[in-house]
């Protein structure tokens, strides 16, 4: 089964900190930090689902600005068989409301200083797909598109 997840790199703070998310124990990841998102429901955009994810999960509202990237992840179990497929779809949003506040799969939410991103135990490809993001938002800026 192909579930399809969109993480999210909110990164509109203006002290260079992003948006991470402690997941809850009992889901995929649990125990980890990773950024905030999740399904896509049938016939929902994936812009949409960005927009409710972060709602449901943070309190904050967002709109995507950019589509950083698209790629796979393949979790297996202890035979090797695929136990989880997610197909991720990483935005750059922009706040535009909201309290920041944890919620539904995240037991906690932090805006942690880009310098401090290595302290977290966080899941995999989450710093990379980080430092792209950092990356576009620059040339996003520079650009006037955001």
């Amino acid at each position: 089964m192909t579930l399809v997840r969109l993480a999210l790199v909110v990164l509109h703070d203006a002290h260079g900190r992003v948006l991470v998310q402690l997941r809850e124990p009992d889901k995929p990841c649990g125990g980890m930090w990773g950024l905030v998102g999740g399904h896509i429901d049938p016939g929902e955009t994936p812009e949409d689902a960005a927009r409710r994810e972060v709602r449901e999960e943070t309190g904050l509202e967002v709109q995507p600005v950019a589509m950083l990237e698209i790629f796979e992840r393949v979790i297996r179990d202890a035979e090797g068989a695929a136990e989880y497929h997610y197909v991720l779809i990483d935005y750059i949003c922009r706040i535009t409301g909201g309290t920041l506040r944890a919620a539904d799969d995240a037991s906690r939410v932090l805006w942690v200083p880009r310098s401090e991103l290595s302290t977290y135990q966080l899941t995999t490809g989450t710093l990379p797909v980080i430092q792209k993001g950092f990356d576009k938002k620059k040339d996003l800026v520079l650009s006037g598109g955001q």
